[in-house]
């Protein structure tokens, strides 16, 4: 990842996102399940696919402008077909049909690294070609990734495949205006792996990977329950949370740049996402089972998984980048 962060010739960024996947693949197969080993094949075969568009869009680039500089990618046929790769390697829409088949198939640790780490690379290579990125194309990619982010997560009871779909959505949020604002759009990303970080701490110490485990969280712990809770609403975009910013400011530059369908049409489709965050919010709070346990402190938190949580989860949580704002 650092490799391809630091890169300034297309061979050595591609040769980092190799690297990069190469490395990955034990740790996703690491399981001796076949399941995880069909995560792992799937991963490498849609990995190496975006690589080898990668790269051929960058020669392509090369004849025709004598350049392999990252920022010089003035080729439009290059620059689409980069773009095209790099959401593939994101598991943005239409390419995203791997993401939620593979994040299935791994632990919940892994099913973070996929989600968080490992859009770190395609992201920052996304955000220095962004000034020559054709806007109607990173909408349409956007809008595609929210609206199937949303439709997606409708039906699933697994929550790795409900939070692979939530990623598929906040992507879309991020193509959107990565062409015009960059800056925003790499906030929201930022933003998304602050939130998704704590939650997936939280599934993997309660050991919940079912909506139906989900249930019995409360008996257990009520803390991490409603740590849950806010982390789900913060991650459907509701007003005071942190989840909140990165959409309003997107939806008003969208708007700012005479984009008032294309932001309404965003808002719209959000509200698929939000469904199935506040069934999951309801089972967590609103369904609780018959209280078994005789203790009432039946386990604790992991000290260093306590640590990461308590750090990230204030600012996954407490809106305090848009108050100044709203003040004024």
């Amino acid at each position: 990842t650092l490799t391809v962060t630091s890169a300034n010739h297309w061979v050595t960024a591609w040769l980092g996102l190799e690297l990069n996947m190469i490395s990955i693949l034990p740790v996703i197969a690491k399981q001796k399940h076949p399941r995880s080993t069909e995560a792992a094949t799937k991963y490498f075969l849609t990995q190496a696919t975006a690589s080898a568009l990668m790269l051929f869009a960058s020669t392509i680039n090369a004849w025709q402008t004598g350049s392999w500089n990252i920022m010089q990618l003035n080729n439009k046929l290059s620059c689409t077909l980069m773009i095209a790769a790099l959401a593939m390697k994101m598991g943005a829409a239409p390419t995203h049909f791997w993401l939620p088949e593979v994040m299935q198939g791994t632990t919940l640790a892994t099913a973070l690294l996929i989600t968080t780490w490992q859009k770190i690379a395609p992201i920052t290579l996304l955000y220095m070609i962004s000034n020559h990125a054709e806007p109607i194309i990173t909408l349409s990619i956007g809008l595609l990734s929210i609206l199937v982010g949303g439709w997606g997560g409708f039906n699933q009871t697994q929550l790795r495949k409900m939070m692979a779909y939530s990623s598929i959505a906040h992507l879309g949020w991020t193509m959107t205006v990565i062409s015009t604002v960059p800056n925003i759009a790499l906030t929201n990303i930022i933003i998304y792996m602050i939130m998704s970080t704590p939650f997936f701490i939280l599934l993997m110490t309660t050991a919940s990977k079912t909506l139906q485990t989900m249930t019995t969280t409360w008996t257990h712990t009520p803390t991490a329950t409603i740590i849950l809770m806010l982390l789900l609403l913060s991650m459907a975009g509701l007003p005071p949370l942190t989840g909140f910013t990165p959409k309003l400011l997107i939806l008003d530059n969208l708007v700012t740049h005479k984009l008032t369908l294309t932001a309404a049409t965003m808002a719209i489709l959000s509200l698929l996402s939000l469904t199935f965050y506040l069934r999951t919010t309801y089972l967590l709070t609103s369904t609780a089972p018959p209280t078994t346990t005789q203790s009432t402190t039946t386990w604790r938190l992991k000290p260093h998984q306590n640590q990461i949580t308590a750090f990230l989860t204030p600012i996954a949580l407490f809106n305090i980048t848009i108050l100044p704002a709203l003040l004024m």
